[in-house]
């Protein structure tokens, strides 16, 4: 069968219901309706006072018929910011090098540091091949157009196994993930913890409830233009605080309740009848992830409620089977959440940086091992369980 590859800078280019036949609803961040948001906000490819680096490059795949058999959401990037997989090193030796590491290709959700399929198949494809077609072609026209590089952040581990026979350059991390055990509701969780962590988070939520704080989780179809416009002041302050502008705008939060409303789950924490704190989660078929937060005042333990507490509540009332609830966090483990590992991966045309790297990647991967084996210790859960 002959294949073509092509490359689209939006993904309105293709009908939804074509491009979402190969990507499915399982992660609910590469179906068109979510990109299509992204770029319609303005919060990718928009105008110059308003550009984040993130340029739609998407790679298709079709068939003699111009029928879709494997895509690739992929953007062109001029920063690194908001990826999560930290290359900032890198850029930077390659600028002391007098080398442009920028533009580059990053096949990766922007600002959502989630795993997801990197690479999307056809029923009736060969899953191994599209993937590897895929990744040529995207090499391919790196070479083609002196662009340095290629990254695939938080693909699945098959996915990984797939590329790194392709012969990139492997990278893992660590996360913290919630995982159900069939837990019949919070209490039952908290009874897996040992007596000192149980009576801790207890504590912290309790102090929330004291503060007269109340909490209700909505979904897409219950959010109103007005409640946005309440909330989206809560989640742009964490950004803010840290000196600089939110990711994301009303604007593309609106079009996803409107487009993608069953794939949201926003928590509000009210006191005096007035939105307090907020965390903007996405429901995939068997995850929770938990994406951004804020809040208007620091209430003691505030955070650890909205973010954490209620959400695994939500996993447990709805069956879900994990939480994501985002990158980074230590503290995340002595509430429930167990270290895992995330994947990237790379490839780098110069051949003098991809041996540097790869030697770096070697040291940081045992590194890595490390960090996470001596995090195992500090899990909450009975040691008799």
């Amino acid at each position: 069968m002959s294949l073509t590859a092509r490359f689209i800078n939006s993904v309105e280019a293709v009908p939804a219901e074509q491009w979402n036949r190969l990507t499915g609803d399982e992660y609910p961040f590469h179906r068109h309706e979510f990109l299509a948001a992204l770029e319609n906000s303005g919060c990718i490819n928009g105008q110059k006072e308003t550009q984040t680096g993130w340029y739609p490059f998407h790679l298709l795949l079709e068939d003699e018929s111009g029928t879709l058999v494997g895509l690739m959401p992929l953007y062109q990037k001029t920063n690194s910011e908001g990826e999560f997989v930290f290359d900032f090193a890198w850029a930077n030796a390659y600028h002391q090098a007098g080398l442009d590491y920028f533009p580059k290709l990053v096949a990766a959700v922007p600002f959502t540091p989630a795993t997801s399929q990197c690479c999307f198949v056809a029923p009736d494809q060969n899953s191994d091949d599209i993937r590897a077609t895929l990744i040529n072609a995207a090499i391919q026209v790196a070479g083609e157009n002196s662009i340095s590089s290629l990254h695939l952040l938080f693909p699945t581990e098959t996915e990984q196994t797939t590329f790194t026979g392709l012969g990139l350059l492997s990278r893992h991390d660590c996360q913290y993930h919630w995982h159900n055990k069939d837990y019949s509701d919070f209490s039952h969780f908290l009874g897996e913890f040992s007596s000192k962590k149980r009576k801790n988070v207890k504590r912290e939520r309790r102090k929330v409830a004291e503060a007269g704080i109340s909490f209700k989780v909505l979904t897409g179809h219950e959010m109103t233009d007005a409640l946005w416009d309440e909330i989206s002041p809560l989640y742009a302050s964490t950004f803010w605080r840290r000196g600089r502008a939110p990711y994301l705008n009303p604007e593309f939060f609106k079009e996803i309740s409107s487009t993608l409303p069953d794939s949201l789950v926003v928590v509000i924490g009210e006191k005096d009848g007035a939105a307090v704190s907020t965390a903007i989660c996405f429901r995939g078929k068997e995850t929770l992830y938990g994406r951004y937060w804020g809040c208007a005042d620091l209430y003691d333990s505030l955070h650890f409620e909205t973010c954490y507490y209620q959400g695994i509540d939500y996993c447990i009332k709805e069956g879900i089977k994990t939480f994501e609830p985002g990158t980074q966090g230590e503290h995340k483990i002595a509430r429930g959440f167990t270290p895992t590992t995330t994947w990237s991966s790379h490839w780098i045309a110069d051949q003098r940086f991809a041996s540097a790297i790869a030697d770096y990647l070697e040291r940081e991967g045992e590194h890595i091992d490390d960090y996470a084996a001596a995090l195992e210790s500090r899990v909450p859960f009975r040691k008799d369980l």
